[in-house]
């Protein structure tokens, strides 16, 4: 069927799959991956995990266990409507060493050759907010410009910013008619879109300049404002989770203060839009780790302990970012922090809770790993809501 014929799903190709959230995430919402692409063995494994047991969602996924460099397009694809990838985020982490271009992680050189040999009708590439910095500034540019014109390479013994500065040049003219893709970027907040958790990502989105097609990103569906209102106006909230009212945390005097604007400016009417999601709300129905039970990736892990910079998470409000940092657990932010002061790390299956993976999709290895995979991970209600309003423009331009 050609690309523009009807058809009920977008054929896709994952790269950098690590555990899987991108893919679940797109998946839900009509694409077919024909080939997936992780290097890393631990992640392999939960992804063989999932598929063996019969995952609705990742039974039909081939997975290739490679580094994506000795990966040849067309040995796996033929014909491929949507290239799909968190390329590595070391190099552009606000916790790493921040060598962008010069770390040999970076991967975005071959999300291009992906999309130049596969030419997609469009392409969806996430990474770190890290990627935003002033300092990466001039390599961001460089990496638009060549997703936008993915058939200029850099020729031999050509430096990258001489291969920049030719890409300038036919970006500025009006006479290119090769391959080429318009190209968006932008900061979501994964929060802002029902996700329980604070996550900063960008996401680089193209659609083929041939398409046609018009697109923009989805705009946010929830907001702190109706979170409080719900927790301090109605008191909705707490009657949901049958909290009683000695064990509500204290309203901050911030809240107060924006509750008392709230009023005013909206008076007997809630804000618009929907509430945040809370720790709370992501955790509801697991029970104690501490207690016995046969639900995967959810034992109870001790040890954990607040101090000045490495605080946890509060129960009534959405987790902060999860972190995969290589000794574990850095800064605290995997932790659950309760309105008494008590605290503890998060169980695997909550942080997968957090992360909004579906609650039979399994993690292997040990809790550390788990935990590694589940922080590289992109939510996968997040890679949802950007994957479905994708397929609903390529959808809608088929007719």
């Amino acid at each position: 069927m050609g690309l523009h014929g009807k058809m009920s799903t977008l054929r896709s190709i994952e790269l950098f799959t690590g555990a899987g959230g991108l893919a679940l995430g797109l998946e839900k919402v009509g694409c077919r991956h024909l080939a997936m692409v992780e290097y890393n063995a631990q992640a392999c494994d939960t992804i063989r995990a999932n598929v063996n047991r019969g995952q609705d969602l990742a039974k039909g996924w081939v997975l290739h266990q490679r580094d994506v460099r000795s990966i040849n397009y067309g040995n796996i694809a033929k014909s491929v409507d949507l290239v799909a990838g968190g390329p590595p985020c070391q190099p552009f982490s606000l916790g790493g060493k921040a060598l962008g271009r010069m770390d040999a992680r970076d991967m975005f050189p071959e999300a291009v050759r992906a999309v130049r040999e596969l030419t997609p009708q469009c392409f969806v590439f996430e990474n770190v907010k890290g990627l935003l910095r002033g300092s990466f500034s001039t390599y961001l540019n460089y990496v638009l410009l060549q997703l936008t014109y993915p058939t200029v390479s850099m020729l031999d013994n050509e430096d990258w910013s001489d291969h920049l500065s030719r890409l300038e040049k036919i970006h500025t003219g009006c006479h290119f008619s090769d391959l080429s893709y318009r190209v968006v970027f932008r900061l979501l907040d994964a929060s802002d879109f029902g996700v329980p958790q604070h996550r900063h990502r960008v996401f680089m989105v193209g659609f083929r300049s041939d398409s046609g097609l018009e697109w923009n990103f989805p705009k946010a569906t929830h907001n702190l404002d109706r979170l409080l209102w719900e927790q301090w106006v109605t008191g909705e909230y707490w009657d949901l989770h049958a909290v009683p009212l000695r064990e509500r945390p204290e309203c901050s005097p911030y809240a107060q203060m924006r509750v008392r604007r709230l009023l005013d400016q909206y008076g007997l009417f809630p804000p618009d839009g929907e509430r945040y999601q809370t720790v709370r709300d992501a955790l509801a129905g697991l029970p104690d780790p501490l207690s016995p039970n046969d639900i995967p990736n959810h034992e109870f892990r001790g040890g954990a302990k607040p101090y000045p910079g490495h605080t946890g998470s509060l129960l009534d409000e959405p987790s902060k970012t999860l972190k995969a940092g290589a000794h574990g657990v850095p800064g605290g932010e995997n932790m659950i922090v309760y309105a008494d002061g008590r605290c503890r790390y998060y169980t695997a299956r909550e942080a997968a809770r957090i992360q909004t993976f579906p609650d039979d999709y399994i993690f292997c290895r040990s809790w550390t790993e788990a935990m590694r995979q589940i922080g590289n991970a992109v939510p996968v209600r997040l890679a949802e809501v950007v994957g479905r309003s994708i397929v609903e423009q390529v959808m809608q331009e088929r007719g």
